[in-house]
């Protein structure tokens, strides 16, 4: 049955269930609310008694006839029981308490409807604002990393505004986009990563959102709790919901200051060793020559003992030239905010805040100025409305990273001991540089940047019509609005660009979202039902315009495209538009047993025509077996629920017109020259067809996902757990293929890959401790993924990723590249001649940058007005590649180089089949493994102490004769200690390229990671 037909059916039925009524004889008017005066929408008021009920609106109010005496039965999602006696009275205040033995949690789930957790019938999992706020990042996603189970959140570089990713359930797509969709109030977000011109990591827009003006972050994760979403839903969602105003006439004023110290955390480089290598002076050889950097330069750093060494009679002065170069970073973060009511039922939130983060690299930074507003209000006795506005502005400056020549991170971790790299120009106005072909680091400083400035509009708007006591009509309309510049400058004298170059791009993004949502809900004695049917339109407009320039003729800073004797322009724009109509149907049985069917029928205009538009739906079960207990059972055991779904979503992860083949202006190709014609010709253009062919025959991917779960909590809610195992497939994956060049292209996409992710959640939950005025509570939580390449085409085994390949039978994201040659009895390397280990010519699978397990632990712990809190995050497993050491062995830069002492390398003679016994000299031995991309291969495994926080509330009685209402200070480390056995660079959960797939597993001359000092005063008015 078509998904769209079943919940028409659906519908049809509730219609014909609300036909009971009820004896009336009075009206009586009333408001629900909970503990602190804040609404309570969708609470259920019944007749005791009577089978049939009605619902609180949206600010809590509600109108119901009754007869004489008669008592209300006030149920709401998370809270206890209210009878209420209606006797003269025509209006009344219900107030009801949480109820502390169900979960506890009412969650946001698909398209902003809240359900209690005990209800669902999936796997979601919610962080509250505190923890996002503890955490003191910047980036919400970094605030995140390690604390949901089944999601990998890996940053790139240290960096301000550097990229976050974030994957639920491991990769749903071997080629494309990989990352959670993002779902702010009910809208999609854009969260792509831009910004980047040169080598190294962009921002992820999620870094346009502040952190403080978020309620909770609820994460889904399977496709049966995404499958309302579309599309983009097959990669998980990350709901984040905004913070609203009280019910106070009185305006809660809240004021805030953050300072914070971030120092490098670098990776251990040589100090013994001076500039130089090995010279040939008069026909003899010579180890550890000296060169000065100046007058005679060297890459290497292969010279002699600088404790002995003399220049013009005096000792050669020893630098650290990461602690020289590498600034103490500062970030101050200001905010502010208002909250209260102007009238019954509205209420608004407003909040400013303003981020300055000066980064450890001297001239980076970010700066942030974000405004929110947030208008709830009663329109008429029927229809709410929500109307929100997010304004962010933001500017950066970065350097370029990883190892290109531009780099300066690359010369400072490569630099000489013994160079002293300032003045960084000569008095001829040329650079001072300690060996040819690299940049001074700090001439870079003034003479290379990257400039960044983005405006971004998040405008919202909801409306809630009640149409009856148990059907409501919502409207939302969302857009999101952005804008961002990107100026690059290399001035002239530049190593890699020695005339200089400028880039001047201007990206504007516009998507528009709008959703019609029809809901019926009712309860009939032992049943609750829910009806939902929808409609969404996503339009995306993307637009890319970018002037380059070669050649200046100014000298300095003067960074116009004007400026550039040679001047290229060129243009980009892309539009998409998807459509969609959904249903769901839950039905609820005495809050034992759930059912949730959900269907999707969605258009998307990036595929073939015949292909645009496929169904998709999810089947998920809940059965509460808790509620069969006894009361005796059921005070020691309180909860307890098992679940099992099984969904199947489309992902339409298609690169727009990809189903054609376009053309491309000549001066992208061929250095504007076709058959020895140079164009422009004549004054016409010259365009060709691009080398990629189109195909017109795509279609969607697709994912099957079966999940299980059961959840329990005992000893009065105060230990907890939540355990899921899953099995997702994915079919028709695209993938891009070669083609024979005879066809006059070099590559097309196909949707024939196939992979399987099976995994295993746990999230635990305990109060060991809660004794008077100190309380402990410690949360754990625990993945383990294993996934597969099922398949890519017949007649092909493996596809290129970037840094990583899919290879056929083995997991996603595999580094394949050369390894020692081995001997093939006792594994042991094989040894030339020489005396040195060497390549085999057959390259092969290094490892796979996929983590065994990642887990994380947090301990909350309070006493009266103190806290303390303190969060582990660990990685077992996965791989990574340290660029940094694989050019460090030839350079002799790495602390282990620092064993030079001749040797005799353990392994299998090439000459005569036994033990090697040829010694050979330290220098020749690290430049012989540099070459073998195994030799840098490193186990990412850690533990990190990322978050610790000591908190001080003043007690009420010391702030009681002055205007404050509440006062806290706040103390912050993160990142205090990582621990990673097998690595041997700063930090091996950076990805130094970004976020996108192609940049995943690779340590490479980037920004360190900061370990920081948090200081916070918040105060209350």
């Amino acid at each position: 049955m078509q998904p769209k037909l079943l919940g028409i059916i659906a519908f049809i039925a509730t219609l014909l269930f609300c036909t009971d009524t009820w004896a009336q004889n009075k009206l009586v008017r009333g408001k629900v609310q909970d503990e602190n005066g804040s609404p309570l929408s969708k609470a259920t008021i019944m007749l005791k008694g009577s089978k049939a009920g009605i619902s609180s609106s949206d600010d809590g109010s509600f109108e119901i006839n009754v007869s004489a005496n008669t008592t209300l039965v006030v149920t709401a999602i998370g809270y206890n029981k209210s009878e209420v006696k209606i006797a003269a009275q025509d209006f009344v205040t219900i107030t009801l308490s949480p109820d502390g033995r169900s979960l506890n949690e009412v969650v946001v789930t698909a398209l902003g409807i809240k359900r209690e957790k005990r209800n669902l019938t999936f796997s979601s999992q919610e962080i509250r604002s505190e923890e996002l706020v503890r955490a003191k990042e910047p980036n919400i996603l970094n605030a995140m990393t390690g604390k949901v189970a089944g999601v990998q959140i890996t940053s790139s570089t240290g960096a301000p505004g550097s990229s976050s990713r974030i994957v639920v359930r491991g990769v749903t797509s071997i080629f494309r986009n990989n990352e959670a969709l993002i779902v702010v109030d009910g809208v999609p977000i854009n969260n792509s990563e831009t910004g980047a011109v040169n080598n190294g990591p962009g921002s992820n827009r999620l870094l346009d959102i502040d952190p403080a003006i978020i309620e909770s972050v609820n994460v889904l994760k399977g496709a049966a709790a995404t499958a309302l979403y579309g599309s983009a839903g097959a990669r998980g969602v990350v709901m984040i919901t905004t913070k609203t105003g009280n019910t106070s006439k009185k305006p809660a004023i809240t004021i805030s200051q953050d300072l914070s110290f971030e120092n490098g955390i670098f990776a251990k480089v040589q100090d013994k060793y001076a500039q130089g290598d090995r010279k040939e002076i008069n026909g003899v050889t010579y180890d550890n020559v000296f060169y000065d950097g100046d007058v005679n330069k060297a890459s290497s750093s292969w010279g002699p003992l600088l404790d002995t060494l003399r220049m013009n009679g005096q000792p050669v002065q020893k630098r650290n030239q990461l602690k020289d170069f590498f600034q103490t970073g500062v970030t101050s973060t200001s905010a502010i905010s208002f909250s209260g009511s102007n009238s019954p039922g509205s209420s608004y939130f407003v909040s400013y805040s303003y981020l300055d983060q000066k980064g450890i690299v001297p001239t980076a930074y970010l700066k942030r100025h974000s405004l929110f507003t947030k208008f709830t209000t009663k329109l008429t006795d029927k229809i709410a409305g929500t109307f929100q506005f997010n304004y962010a502005n933001n500017r950066s400056n970065r350097v370029p990273e990883g190892y290109n020549l531009e780099s300066p991170i690359w010369t400072i971790y490569a630099a000489p001991i013994s160079w002293n790299p300032l003045p960084y120009l000569n008095a001829d106005g040329t650079q001072r540089v300690y060996r040819f072909g690299r940049n001074n680091p700090y001439w870079v400083l003034d003479n290379v940047y990257t400039h960044g400035t983005v405006n971004r509009f998040l405008p919202v708007i909801t409306l809630n019509y009640a149409v009856t006591d148990w059907l409501n009509l919502t409207e939302r309309m969302g857009a999101d609005l952005y804008t961002e510049q990107v100026k690059y400058f290399e001035a002239r004298g530049s190593v890699a660009n020695p005339n200089g170059v400028i880039v001047d791009r201007t990206n504007t993004f516009r998507q528009y979202n709008h959703d019609l949502i029809i809901d019926a809900h009712k309860q009939f004695n032992k049943f609750n039902v829910q009806l939902l049917l929808g409609n969404n339109v996503l339009s995306t407009y993307t637009q890319e315009v970018e002037g380059r320039g070669v050649g200046l003729s100014i000298t300095g800073s003067y960074d116009n495209v004007a400026n550039a004797s040679t001047q290229t322009y060129s243009e980009k724009h892309y539009q998409t538009r998807k459509t969609g109509f959904y249903s769901q149907a839950n039905f609820d049985y005495n809050h034992i047993l759930n059912l949730a069917i959900t269907g999707r029928y969605d258009g998307s205009s990036v595929l073939a025509q015949s292909n645009s538009f496929y169904p998709y739906g999810s089947a998920a079960a809940g059965f509460v077996f808790s509620e069969l207990f006894t009361p005796r059972l059921s005070s020691i055991f309180n909860f307890g629920k098992i679940r099992v779904s099984y969904a199947t979503v489309g992902n339409d992860n298609v690169d727009v017109y990809s189903l054609s083949t376009p053309y491309q202006n000549v001066s992208n190709t061929n250095n504007n020259t076709i058959g020895g014609i140079s164009f422009p010709f004549q004054e016409q253009n010259g365009f060709l067809l691009k080398d990629i062919l189109g195909n017109p025959n795509l279609k969607n991917e697709l994912v099957h996902e079966f999940e299980t779960g059961i959840e329990v909590k005992a000893l009065n809610n105060r230990i907890g757990a939540e355990v899921s195992w899953f099995n997702k497939k994915v079919q028709d994956g695209l993938i891009p293929v070669t083609i024979s060049p005879t066809t006059g292209y070099n590559q097309t996409t196909i949707n024939t890959a196939r992979m399987q992710t099976k995994g295993v959640e746990i999230l635990l939950n305990a109060n060991p401790v809660q004794a008077g005025k100190f309380n402990w509570d410690l949360i754990f939580s625990f993945t383990k993924l294993n996934n597969k390449v099922l398949a890519l085409r017949e007649d092909l085994t493996s596809v290129n990723i970037g840094f990583t390949q899919a290879i056929v039978g083995q997991p996603y994201g595999v580094k394949f590249g050369t390894r020692f040659a081995r001997d093939s009895v006792t594994g042991q390397w094989l040894i030339n001649a020489n005396g040195l280990p060497f390549a085999d010519p057959q390259q092969g699978i290094l490892g796979n940058i996929s983590p065994d397990w990642l887990a994380g632990l947090t301990n909350n712990l309070s006493y009266g007005p103190l806290s303390l809190s303190f969060f582990f995050d660990m990685k077992k497993g996965g791989v990574t590649e340290n660029n940094v050491d694989g050019y460090g062995y030839f350079y002799g830069t790495p602390k282990v180089t620092e064993n030079r002492e001749v040797r005799v390398v353990p392994g299998i003679s090439t000459v005569d089949g036994k033990a090697n016994t040829v010694p050979v000299k330290g220098q020749d031995y690290w430049r012989q493994v540099s070459g073998v991309v195994e030799s840098v291969i490193q186990d990412a495994t850690y533990i990190k102490l990322r978050n610790v926080s000591l908190g001080y509330v003043l007690p009420a009685k010391l702030i009681q004769k002055t205007p404050l209402k509440s006062a806290s200070l706040t103390v912050t480390g993160r990142n205090l200690w990582i621990h990673s056995p097998h690595f041997t660079g700063g930090d091996p959960e950076t990805n130094s390229f970004g976020s996108s797939n192609g940049s995943l597993g690779i340590y490479s001359f980037s920004t360190p990671t900061a370990r920081s000092v948090n200081i916070s005063l918040k105060i209350g008015l």
